[in-house]
C-alpha cells in the first residue's frame, strides 16, 4: 500500500471516528428520555460487547486467554467504559450533549498532566506547557465558576472526570494491551465484555429503575451502542495500535464541533458566546501540547516508508507470515511467497 492510499485510508477512518464519537452525546441525551444512566451504561457496554465478539468469531480470531491480560483488560474496561460511560450518562443529566462533546476535548491535557504526576513526562517544553494551562484556563472560562449560572455543577464536573478517566485508560491500554501480539478485535471485544460485567454488579445500586423504552429510545440506544460504543471503540483501539496518539488528536479537535452542531441542529441547543471562546481556547491549548507529538510521527513515518521502499519482497512477506495479527489465509499466502 503506497502512501498515498495509506494517508487517504487513515483520514477516511479519523473522519468516520469524528463523527460517531462526536454524535456520541446527543444518542445519550436521547436515551437518557426514558433510561437511567446506569441503564443506558449497562446497554450500551452489553450490546457493544454482542456486536465485537460476534465479530471477533466471524473474523476468525479469538478472545484473549490468560489470567494477567485479563487482568489488564479489566482494569482498561473499568476506566475506559464502565466508569467514563457511566459519568457520563450521570452528567448529561444537567449539561447539554454539545458542552459534554467540548469538555470531553479536555482528554489530552489530563494526559499531559498524569504523565506530570507519574514522572513519565520529562522536559515539558515551554511551549507544551503553555499549552497546558491555556487548555485548562479554557475549560474553567466554559465552567464560568464566577457565575451563579454557570455550568459548575456537577454534571459538568462528572463530564470532566469521565474526561480524566479516558486518559489514565488510554495510558494504561498502551503500556499493558497494546501491540503485544493480541488482535485489536480481540481486545475491544474483551474489554466490553468485562465492562459489561462490571457494570452488571452495579446495577442494584441505581440501574433497576422503571423504564420507558419508546421508539426513540430503543433507537437512540441502538445506535448508540452499535454504533458509538463498538464500532467507535474498535477504531479507537486501532488508531492506537496503528497510527499512536497523533491522529487520535485530530479526533479530539473535531469531536466537540460535531457535538456542538447535532445539538443545535436535533437538540435546539444553543451556546454562549462565553462556551464558544472557551471551546476554542481549549482546542489551542490541545493543538499546543500535541505538537511534539506531531513532529514525532512524522519522524517515524518518514523513517518507516523508508525503511519499506528498502525492504526486499521476501521479507515483507516473512514479517506477515511472522505476524499473529494476519489473518491464517494471509499467512499462508505469505508463506508460499517467502518460499
Amino acid at each position: 500500500m503506497n502512501a498515498g492510499t495509506r494517508s487517504l485510508r487513515g483520514g477516511v477512518r479519523v473522519a468516520v471516528l469524528a463523527l460517531l464519537w462526536g454524535s456520541t452525546f446527543l444518542w445519550i441525551e436521547l436515551a437518557l428520555r426514558g433510561l437511567s444512566p446506569l441503564q443506558v451504561t449497562f446497554v450500551r457496554c452489553l450490546l457493544g460487547a454482542l456486536v465485537l465478539t460476534v465479530a471477533c468469531y466471524v473474523s476468525g480470531r479469538r478472545m484473549p486467554r490468560g489470567l494477567t491480560v485479563w487482568r489488564h483488560i479489566a482494569v482498561a474496561a473499568f476506566f475506559c467504559n464502565a466508569l467514563p460511560f457511566a459519568l457520563f450518562s450521570l452528567g448529561q443529566q444537567t449539561v447539554d450533549s454539545g458542552l459534554a462533546g467540548v469538555l470531553n476535548a479536555t482528554t489530552p491535557l489530563w494526559s499531559i498532566a498524569l504523565g506530570l504526576a507519574l514522572g513519565s513526562e520529562r522536559g515539558l517544553r515551554p511551549v507544551r506547557l503553555a499549552g497546558l494551562l491555556l487548555g485548562f484556563a479554557g475549560t474553567i472560562v466554559i465552567l464560568a465558576p464566577w457565575q451563579s449560572a454557570g455550568a459548575t455543577g456537577w454534571g459538568a464536573l462528572a463530564i470532566l472526570g469521565a474526561a480524566a478517566s479516558y486518559a489514565v485508560a488510554f495510558t494504561y491500554m498502551g503500556r499493558t494491551l497494546v501491540r503485544r501480539g493480541t488482535p485489536t478485535i480481540s481486545l475491544s471485544a474483551a474489554q466490553l465484555v468485562a465492562a459489561s460485567g462490571l457494570t452488571a454488579v452495579a446495577l442494584p445500586v441505581g440501574g433497576l429503575d422503571s423504564i420507558d423504552p419508546g421508539p426513540a429510545v430503543v433507537v437512540a440506544a441502538l445506535v448508540l451502542s452499535v454504533f458509538c460504543t463498538a464500532i467507535t471503540f474498535h477504531l479507537t483501539y486501532r488508531i492506537i495500535n496503528d497510527e499512536g496518539a497523533t491522529n487520535a488528536a485530530v479526533v479530539g479537535y473535531l469531536l466537540p464541533v460535531v457535538s456542538v452542531l447535532l445539538g443545535a441542529a436535533v437538540l435546539g441547543e444553543s451556546l454562549s458566546v462565553r462556551v464558544v471562546l472557551g471551546m476554542a481556547v481549549v482546542l489551542v491549548g490541545v493543538g499546543l501540547t500535541r505538537r511534539k507529538d506531531a513532529v514525532a510521527a512524522a519522524a517515524a513515518r518518514s523513517d518507516e516508508g523508508a525503511a519499506q521502499d528498502a525492504r526486499p519482497a521476501s521479507a515483507e512477506s516473512t514479517t506477515a507470515a511472522a505476524d499473529p495479527a494476519t489473518p491464517p489465509t494471509a499467512r499462508r499466502g505469505a508463506l508460499e511467497n517467502a518460499v
